[in-house]
């Protein structure tokens, strides 16, 4: 390995950024693929930091993992605002921003303890808000895929291993982090479904405004029907299944499953003169209730809080450490909806509270071709396997 160290030192600056950042892209379109088993690729994102030979250099590897690990959402907002495809890329660029500008300007050219002190403090803000509201794509998501059923003690020897990645121990690291990758992946097994519940995946596309009308009610609740018909005791909707939730909307439901012994958990949006909740609501034959209160929903297309500056009640409104846990016909449920799922500190806050099942509902008409859908159900399975949690996931697409 030495003389590799001493090519590698030899080897111009700008030949070794370059090379550095083609090999961050690669690990960014590896990593956040879809494909659960390829997220440890992302713990050699580090490497490549530590390895920069600039700050301007730790940039670019920095802007070129966030990118390509993020490269559907151009698409996703050009679909959702109906806009060309040039306004995604530019949301995608300034997406990137707070991650780029962390990782560079806490980037240093010493080794040893300084430069694993910078990473650490990198990971921590990149893990919760106000970095962590575009924190997605954080290496840490491969602790479930690595390490998966030791809860926390998975998370911090993954967290290690990011450490030592940046220092010369990392073939070390890398050696020891690709065995256990090997062996999880031959090893590997999805997330139990939690017994009694069931999801109703749906296919009611959709558009920026658009909510559930009339016939999807009817369609929604013929389809619940059949699952609680089959035996199912809980029955997860995607996010925003529900529509805008009136009082009408509400008798609907709860006529339509008055005869039944069955909880529907489902998405809704309820409104009122300041802006909007997203919210899970728990229905049943006697009542509805709103469960669970988004914590993140998605910046700027949802959640837009300088709105409310100018007097425009029109944001949905984010409840960052609120309700980590839920209680939904006795069980203790975590929910990540949609945004969440991509984020770090939704999931960590609620495994603090012991949950007995985690429940991820999305809305993705429109992801289109993307892999957006697939990174996010990745991400949640990561999650599901570190804490040994039944998971259960409705999307809508």
């Amino acid at each position: 390995m030495a003389w590799l160290a001493r090519s590698w030192s030899s080897t111009p600056e700008t030949a070794r950024s370059a090379l550095l950042v083609i090999a961050a892209i690669a690990i960014g379109l590896i990593a956040w693929s879809g494909e659960p088993r390829l997220l440890p690729a992302a713990m050699l994102f580090p490497a490549l930091w530590a390895l920069a030979p600039t700050r301007l250099s730790a940039a670019l590897v920095a802007g070129g993992y966030f990118l390509s690990a993020s490269r559907g959402l151009p698409q996703g907002v050009s679909n959702f605002y109906g806009a060309g495809f040039a306004a995604g890329i530019a949301l995608w660029i300034a997406a990137s921003f707070l991650f780029v500008a962390t990782n560079g300007l806490l980037w240093t050219k010493r080794p040893g303890r300084a430069r694993v002190i910078r990473y650490a403090i990198i990971a921590v803000l990149l893990s919760i808000p106000p970095v962590d509201i575009v924190g997605w794509a954080h290496p840490i998501t491969a602790a479930g895929i690595l390490f998966a059923g030791w809860s926390w003690f998975g998370l911090g020897a993954a967290a290690i291993g990011l450490l030592v990645m940046t220092t010369r121990f990392r073939p070390i690291a890398i050696l020891t982090l690709g065995g256990l990758w090997i062996w999880s992946a031959a090893n590997w097994t999805d997330p139990s479904l939690p017994e009694g519940w069931i999801s109703v995946d749906t296919e009611f596309g959709g558009s920026n405004g658009q909510y559930a009308d009339y016939e999807q009610h009817l369609e929604t609740i013929n389809r619940v029907r059949e699952a609680a018909e089959a035996g199912a005791s809980v029955i997860v909707l995607p996010e925003s299944a529900l529509g805008v939730w009136t009082p009408t909307i509400e008798r609907l439901w709860t006529r339509a499953l008055g005869d039944l012994d069955a909880t529907v958990y489902g998405g809704a949006a309820i409104v009122d003169e300041t802006g909007y909740d997203n919210v899970m609501l728990e229905l049943s034959g006697q009542s509805a209730v709103a469960r669970y209160l988004e914590r993140m929903p998605v910046p700027v297309s949802m959640w837009q809080p300088w709105l409310g500056l100018i007097g425009v009640p029109a944001s949905a409104r984010a409840y960052f450490f609120a309700n980590p846990v839920v209680a939904v016909r006795d069980a203790r449920v975590a929910t990540l909806t949609c945004y969440e799922q991509l984020l770090v500190w939704p999931i960590l806050q609620s495994a603090l509270h012991t949950p007995d099942v985690l429940v991820a509902p999305a809305n993705g008409w429109w992801t289109g071709d993307t892999d957006i859908v697939a990174v996010q159900i990745a991400a949640t399975k990561a999650w599901s396997r570190l804490f040994t949690l039944p998971l259960i996931i409705a999307i809508n697409t």
